[in-house]
């Protein structure tokens, strides 16, 4: 089914569209959890999550692009749940490498400017990742939005390690220039 005809089923009120949204988007968005939380149930959980969360934004709100409304849904509850599961028990190192390494690069204030910066900064993000060669950029994304392992990344392209990890090195550099240049940092 269409993403128009869907997202029209959540303006509708029917409960077909939970049902046409898991047949279309279920592996993605439980892929996403997944490489995340690194546990099915907590995934599973998450997807579940996902569905009642877009069952309770439609309407008012109209996704442009359903695909990316649900995965920045999905990665958002399963970010939370994996802070809330370290809080528990610390373990599952993957999620926290991917964001040690940008998070040296970020600013993080808690204020309304700290607010309005951040803001700026997704923009200034979302240029930055756009304007990259699409090798690179699926790497970017597949490590620091989807965050996949390194070793995931390797079987993926049948890359090194030492390949994979050099083009991620490289990009977070020029991330770095492109924020000073733009005195985000």
């Amino acid at each position: 089914m269409e993403d128009s005809k869907i997202i029209d089923l959540y303006w509708q009120r029917s409960e077909q569209a939970i049902s046409e949204t898991s047949d279309k988007y279920g592996m993605y968005c439980h892929t996403i959890a997944y490489n995340i939380l690194m546990n099915r149930e907590d995934s599973e959980d998450t997807v579940n999550d996902t569905y009642l969360a877009a069952w309770n934004s439609m309407p008012p709100y109209r996704p442009s692009i359903l695909k990316t409304f649900l995965g920045k849904i999905t990665r958002n509850l399963a970010l939370k749940r994996y802070r809330d599961n370290a809080r528990i028990k610390r373990g599952g190192q993957t999620v926290t490498e991917a964001i040690e390494e940008l998070e040296s690069l970020l600013m993080s204030e808690q204020s309304t400017e700290g607010e309005v910066m951040a803001k700026e900064l997704e923009k200034a993000m979302n240029r930055f990742v756009s304007g990259l060669p699409d090798l690179e950029r699926d790497i970017f994304l597949r490590r620091y939005w989807y965050l996949e392992s390194i070793e995931m990344i390797c079987r993926h392209y049948e890359f090194t390690e030492s390949k994979v990890k050099s083009i991620l090195y490289r990009t977070r550099g020029k991330l770095r220039s492109y924020l000073q240049k733009g005195e985000y940092l």
